[in-house]
């Protein structure tokens, strides 16, 4: 099968279980926002040289594709993406990310004012701090959405605020 259907020239493009929307829609603007922040993961991945954060990044690019599955799923298709047993944020990966943010601050991360972007000379710190821009905007959309009725599950909402407080913090600590 390839890639190239062409069902998509209409400017319409498909959510699991067979739904079409707009790609102007929020839910497929977040959807992009998350998928960029993944892209972004992915240079700060390639640029750490020594490895440093490598599994923290691989197992976060895996969650934000579990979470990527969760949001292109409507609110009446839930029940149907539980059943298929796929991947979805749950309580325990926003205990992970929560520890994983914590024990590292811990090790020495220290800040007393505003950090620049790029200033330490490292690309990994500079990706980190450009994926966690990206990850503040999915933040907003993923907000916005549920606000306007899309239900948008909490683990989701709350995965997305601790995930960028991560980044910062990740920036922070050195590659």
């Amino acid at each position: 099968m390839s890639i190239i259907t062409q069902r998509g020239d209409d400017g319409d493009t498909d959510l699991m279980f067979g739904q079409r929307i707009s790609k102007t829609s929020l839910r497929i603007e977040t959807l992009g926002s998350i998928d960029e922040l993944n892209a972004a993961l992915g240079l700060a991945r390639a640029a750490d040289s020594e490895g440093k954060h490598l599994e923290i990044l691989d197992r976060i690019q895996n969650l934000l594709f579990a979470l990527m599955g969760q949001l292109a799923c409507r609110c009446e298709d839930q029940v149907k993406y539980q059943e298929k047993n796929y991947a979805a944020i749950t309580d325990h990966d926003l205990e992970w990310i929560t520890g994983t943010a914590r024990a590292i601050e811990e090790s020495g991360v220290k800040y007393t004012h505003w950090a620049i972007p790029g200033a330490e000379g490292s690309m990994s710190r500079a990706y980190l701090d450009f994926a966690r821009t990206i990850s503040r905007r999915a933040e907003r959309q993923v907000l916005m959405l549920n606000e306007s009725g899309e239900s948008v599950p909490e683990t989701v909402r709350i995965f997305l605020n601790r995930l960028s407080d991560m980044l910062w913090i990740l920036a922070r600590s050195g590659s």
